[in-house]
């Protein structure tokens, strides 16, 4: 209620788009264009005409990459798509007792080694759009309210040095996320992070924005305790069967 003005002043800019860029706002607010003004009004810090800006890029983007089509274009041949999945151990892993969706990422034992990067940034991109147009309405329809964030565990296991070899990857991933997916997660769970974790820390936080930053907690051991405390995660159902085996485990365990 605080920034009614901001977002009414926002809307009324979103009123001077053209069609083009109107047509695939469509496919980014999924029905809850007001919500989405919000997080890109977020992203900058309630400046209106920076946050306009940043949604116009974004839609030009969008448009310039044809990612309202993304999801329609499947990484081929089969054995690449599958090898593409099977070194980058992403899955939906349930919901919490909010209704947010669990994505479970198994930054450790994910190689990235099997194809070259604008195959995994391909990739990346098709798992954001599934999630904002299938996973994120799918929990909002069964929870009955707007659902647009979800909770990610950061799952450390078996975790090298060697990682950083992909920070060119990394890099271009966070730039995607920052500037065209602006606030989906809500908060970033890292566990099981073995002793290198704080030299590969300090490489990949410059890569990160201040508000990202602030969503990360780092819990001892596999978190069980303080996700339950937390979140009280429950209702896991793995809709991925190459989501990672460790992730799996554990939330077994719950």
């Amino acid at each position: 209620m605080a920034h009614q003005e901001e977002i009414k002043q926002f809307q009324t800019l979103m009123e001077d788009l053209d069609d083009s860029l109107k047509e695939t706002f469509k496919n980014v607010h999924q029905g809850n264009p007001t919500d989405t003004l919000v997080r890109f009004l977020k992203a900058r810090d309630w400046n209106v005409s920076k946050a306009h800006k940043m949604l116009v890029d974004c839609l030009r983007w969008r448009i310039e990459n044809d990612i309202d089509n993304i999801l329609a274009k499947p990484i081929l041949p089969a054995e690449l798509y599958r090898a593409v999945r099977d070194s980058q151990l992403v899955g939906v892993s349930g919901y919490s007792k909010e209704g947010l969706p669990v994505i479970a990422v198994g930054v450790g034992l994910s190689t990235h080694d099997k194809a070259s990067v604008n195959y995994y940034v391909q990739s990346h991109i098709q798992m954001n759009e599934y999630r904002d147009r299938v996973v994120l309405p799918s929990a909002s329809k069964k929870h009955g309210r707007y659902i647009g964030t979800s909770l990610k565990v950061l799952d450390m296991t078996g975790l090298k040095l060697s990682a950083l070899n992909q920070i060119k990857l990394m890099t271009v991933i966070t730039t995607i996320d920052d500037l065209n997916y602006p606030e989906k997660t809500e908060t970033y769970y890292i566990v099981n992070a073995p002793y290198i974790f704080s030299a590969c820390w300090k490489v990949v936080k410059p890569l990160l924005q201040e508000r990202t930053r602030r969503k990360m907690q780092v819990l001892q051991g596999n978190g069980r305790d303080e996700l339950l405390k937390v979140r009280q995660l429950f209702q896991l159902t793995f809709l991925s069967a190459h989501s990672c085996n460790r992730l799996t485990i554990y939330f077994r365990m719950i």
